[in-house]
């Protein structure tokens, strides 16, 4: 299924809460001195642009980033994400978003390397144009990542972030999740795992964190953030989460900063709210 087009979504709430985990685990990866890499199973375009095309019909990164863009009192997580979305808006005004990969990119070393797929064929056209100059430090597969990750891992390192934020349009990605995310374990246990999933009203979401707790892990966490009220009719997104296992052990004390200060800045209605909790050894 290859309808899904994130720039739709681009800059909202749950791109924030996805986009400040994964710079600050990139950030803790960064402060030794050993190399790491970056593998993306679903990269989307790379960037975005807010103010046109299909980010502009919802615009929901009104909801979202803009939010967060003229504030003076930024937790230290938050500011250093708004620090690389303010990279890519030189100007200072809020046109542009960086994706996943761009994130990964601004904060990595530069001789750290990113493996990146995307299936979609319009987005990963648009990606080659984004990161198709870099082929030392970035190889780009149109294919899908639950597949693809197979053959890379583990990376040459031993170290590194694999991020997982498939559409969830096809119900069987949650499976298709939990299912990558056991072979990944099995090839490189010691890797950094990070899932993007929406929350929705669905039986399968709502399965997805008890099925991913389970997994053969040293330590996980799981971080939601709700930014209103589920619908009465059951439809729509009302937050979504990110499910890491084997975090950084600096990240929970981190989040605990951090959730409070997007329920405050991001939440819609008064039963927005968060969800913080961490299991083995962390």
């Amino acid at each position: 299924m290859l309808s899904y087009r994130h720039a739709f979504h681009a800059g909202n709430h749950a791109d924030v809460l996805k986009h400040l985990i994964e710079i600050a685990v990139l950030d803790y990866l960064g402060q030794k001195d050993k190399p790491y890499w970056y593998i993306d199973t679903h990269a989307g375009a790379g960037g975005y642009a807010l103010q046109e095309g299909y980010a502009a019909k919802n615009a929901e990164y009104l909801s979202g980033i803009a939010r967060l863009w003229d504030r003076s009192d930024l937790p230290p997580a938050v500011a250093a994400y708004v620090d690389v979305v303010r990279e890519m808006n030189p100007d200072g005004e809020l046109r542009f978003y960086p994706g996943s990969p761009w994130c990964a990119a601004a904060v990595m070393p530069q001789s750290d390397k990113l493996r990146l797929f995307e299936l979609h064929p319009t987005d990963f056209q648009l990606l080659e144009q984004n990161f198709g100059g870099q082929p030392r430090r970035t190889q780009l597969q149109q294919a899908n990542g639950f597949e693809g990750i197979k053959a890379i891992l583990p990376p040459p390192p031993r170290r590194g972030l694999v991020l997982i934020d498939p559409p969830y349009e096809d119900k069987r990605d949650y499976q298709h999740v939990v299912t990558a995310l056991k072979e990944g374990l099995k090839r490189f246990a010691t890797g950094v795992y990070a899932v993007w999933y929406p929350c929705l009203q669905r039986a399968e979401m709502k399965e997805l964190p008890k099925e991913l707790k389970k997994l053969p892990a040293k330590s996980w966490l799981r971080a939601e953030l709700h930014v209103q009220a589920p619908s009465a009719d059951g439809f729509g997104m009302y937050g979504s989460g990110m499910f890491l296992l084997n975090p950084p052990w600096t990240l929970p004390e981190t989040l605990k900063q951090v959730l409070p200060y997007l329920v405050e800045q991001l939440g819609q209605d008064a039963k927005a709210g968060f969800i913080l909790e961490t299991g083995g050894d962390l």
